[in-house]
């Protein structure tokens, strides 16, 4: 599918924001790509230097004279050694948004050889470039724009690169526009309008970037002479400079200047529009009677005809009245031409029309589900994925091109987004580790990072139930084997040639016992399964094993209980001897003069002892 820039141009100013009337939405963006310093232009637009770029480099056209405005003279290419893919990423708050592009080559880098590449607007291819491209468009450059939704909170403008060829980008505008344009509650914002010609007629082109006329949204308005067909081409042009009612009014905020100027002729005016194929088109038609001899209803009334299909009859005066603003819109479906013919055919009078927009409705292309994108950007943090791989914008989207490098994506299985299946990354001299966020992979079957030098510990968000192949060997991982692998449907384990610890769970080792194949070798501290030596019985990992710890706390316990078993016999028996302690006062007189009784009888005896020895005695009581 090729979306070829339409808007030809040598000359290309910009946008000018002021509007008549108030314009609720003041978020935009003027990059001037490839420049390094800030600039104001004489339509006092300032322009950013070159911003939220992930890659590339500069460069200055070859002929800068030939360019009037600094913006179309420098520019930024994108050779392979930034990756295939590079994007811009620019933060916006969430809305509809209208996004001008101005692309150049001028032979800036001596080849003589115009580039092919492709630009998608948030993941969803809108043009593309094909060498050798018209000399014109090689010399002059060429303005693109669209319409676009932005959701999440940042505009990804990507670059994928068709062979070797270096994509490029002279300058990069974004405005914001009301979200209810161009009939968008009808046909929902899943669609990106590219434009495929904004006619007016006259023999310029005018708006922003051409002239001081302004338009709210941004828009250049370019003449219809080219596109119209057969006799319609001596067609004439009038104009007013009376106001024009019903202008400049939400959603599509059309500029009065619109609608002061008309072209008209005795039978049809035809136009022929180029189109690519298989596509909607939603086409404008804008009115109004500016021919003030038009009186009354009636007096003009055409038919207009798209592929020869009668969409409406058309009474400018009957529908809003004499220079008032009349438009109606029209959707061409699966177009199988690549001409779409425009007719207006006159029931009475002269047909007349002021302006004709021609739109291609792109259906937004599938985007990688938003936990996975979280998921992939963390990895390429972690891993530090180089440059040149071109890990940019949504991993899987477009799904015309390829996805990240090295990243094989599906379909989810209700079809509203895509999802990782596939991640071989070996010998792409990785460093770093691997992100828990890898746990937001569900989908993930196969994941390679062998050969690199990955280091840190295995996540155990790595224990995905949908991985059945993992090849880590020849990195640096070190720690133990995490038991949320045991819950994957692993076929194959490479944990060969790392720095890993511990005992292997025997769930994990028995993938080789169920026909699948593990290998472990390498590891030094890895113990438990054959070949593999015995864990130690209370040691592992370099700290306490399970069972070390269990053992401990059986000791503990026995030792706190022998303790207190021991505590609560010594209490006991001093409980019971507590009466040798404690007698009452009577008791213990008693028992002093008991013991005083029995010392005198003593010494009674010992004396009749004496005394039957011939022993003079001793008084008992002297005085």
């Amino acid at each position: 599918m090729s979306f070829l820039v339409l808007f030809l141009l040598s000359l290309a100013p910009l946008f000018h924001s002021s509007s008549p009337l108030p314009y609720p939405y003041n978020t935009s963006f003027h990059i001037d790509c490839g420049s390094s310093t800030p600039s104001t232009d004489s339509y006092n637009i300032s322009w950013l230097p070159d911003k939220f770029f992930t890659g590339g480099s500069t460069s200055v056209v070859s002929e800068p004279l030939h360019f009037h405005l600094q913006h179309e003279k420098t520019l930024r290419y994108f050779p392979l050694s930034s990756g295939k893919k590079n994007c811009y990423n620019i933060p916006l708050p969430a809305g509809r948004y209208y996004i001008r592009t101005f692309t150049v080559y001028d032979n800036y880098d001596g080849k003589s050889h115009s580039p092919s590449f492709d630009a998608s607007v948030e993941g969803t291819l809108v043009f593309s470039w094909r060498s050798p491209w018209p000399e014109s468009l090689t010399r002059d450059g060429a303005y693109s724009d669209l319409f676009a939704f932005v959701k999440d909170g940042q505009l990804d403008l990507c670059f994928y690169s068709i062979a070797t060829n270096p994509p490029v980008i002279a300058s990069l505008e974004v405005v914001q526009i009301d979200p209810l344009s161009y009939n968008s509650a009808q046909t929902g914002d899943s669609y990106i309008l590219v434009n495929y010609g904004r006619l007016s007629p006259g023999s310029s082109q005018w708006g922003p970037g051409f002239t001081s006329d302004p338009d709210a949204f941004g828009r250049s308005w370019q003449s219809d002479s080219d596109y119209r067909a057969g006799k319609s081409e001596s067609a004439k042009v009038i104009t007013t400079k009376e106001k024009i009612t019903g202008t400049e009014k939400a959603p599509n905020y059309f500029p009065m200047k619109l609608y002061q100027s008309a072209v008209t002729i005795e039978g049809r005016l035809e136009y022929e529009l180029p189109v690519d194929a298989k596509l909607d088109y939603l086409l404008w038609f804008h009115f109004a009677e500016i021919d003030s001899t038009v009186k009354k209803a009636g007096e003009r009334v055409f038919d207009v005809l798209v592929n020869d299909k009668n969409v409406s009859r058309v009474d400018i005066l009957k529908e809003v009245g004499s220079f008032a603003a009349y438009s109606l819109n029209y959707t061409e479906k699966n177009l199988s031409s690549s001409v779409l013919n425009v007719k207006l055919s006159p029931v009475a009078g002269a047909p007349l029309i002021c302006g004709l927009e021609n739109y291609a409705m792109v259906p937004a292309d599938l985007a990688t589900v938003p936990e996975q994108v979280v998921a992939m950007k963390a990895l390429k943090d972690s891993l530090c994925v180089p440059d040149r791989m071109g890990w940019n914008g949504d991993p899987c989207a477009p799904t015309d091109w390829d996805a990240w490098e090295g990243v094989t994506c599906h379909t989810n299985k209700n079809g509203t987004g895509l999802v990782i299946t596939q991640i071989e990354l070996g010998s792409q001299g990785l460093k770093g580790y691997i992100s828990e966020q890898i746990s937001l992979l569900s989908n993930l079957i196969n994941l390679n990072l062998s050969t690199n030098s990955l280091d840190g510990t295995l996540p155990i968000g790595l224990g995905l139930k949908s991985l059945a192949r993992l090849d880590l060997s020849d990195n640096q991982f070190s720690g133990s084997i995490p038991e949320s692998l045991t819950s994957s449907n692993l076929q194959l384990v490479r944990l060969n040639n790392n720095l890993l610890e511990g005992r292997v769970p025997e769930e994990l080792y028995s993938v080789g016992v169920h026909g699948g194949t593990i290998d472990l070798s390498g590891n030094k501290g890895l113990c438990g399964v054959p070949p593999l030596p015995d864990c130690p019985l209370f040691w592992e990992n370099g700290r306490l094993s399970k069972g070390g710890k269990i053992a401990i706390g059986l000791s503990c316990f026995l030792f706190v209980a022998v303790l207190l078993l021991v505590i609560y016999l010594f209490c006991i028996r001093r409980g019971r001897n507590d009466y040798d302690f404690g007698l009452p006062s009577d008791l213990i007189f008693a028992a002093k003069r008991n013991r005083y009784q029995r010392q005198k009888s003593l010494m009674l005896l010992e004396m009749e002892s004496q005394h039957a020895k011939g022993l003079p005695s001793v008084p008992l009581n002297p005085h």
